[in-house]
């Protein structure tokens, strides 16, 4: 009896591969064992740096919020402690905006804390 192997769902499998790593720079396009690596790799860091990149504007709402509040003579973490303290629900990423794009607003935000 003939040896049966399914060449249609290799292929496909294989397909599916390398298209997904199209524009991939060398052998990382066209030769499936380097692009099944790559491509592996790839969706390795896309799932590390998709909860990296919350730390990161975590990180840099927190900057913008202690370069704002330190005009106003304040540190963040006295800012912070006195937001909360107060009940004052804005979240990091409002704070940070209110001091980036709105300071008239921050300013009232920062005397009501005060």
């Amino acid at each position: 009896m003939p040896r049966s192997v399914n060449v249609v769902a290799a292929r496909a499998r294989r397909k599916k591969i390398l298209k997904q790593t199209k524009g991939y720079f060398g052998a990382r396009n066209n030769v499936f064992t380097v692009a099944k690596n790559t491509l592996e790799k790839g969706l390795v860091h896309a799932y590390r740096d998709r909860k990296k990149k919350k730390r990161n504007f975590r990180g840099l709402w927190i900057q913008r919020i202690n370069a704002g509040v330190r005009m106003h003579g304040m540190s963040y973490s006295v800012f912070m402690g006195k937001i909360h303290k107060q009940g004052i629900e804005l979240n990091r990423k409002v704070l940070a905006d209110l001091a980036m794009n709105n300071p008239e607003a921050f300013e009232a935000v920062v005397k009501a804390v005060k």
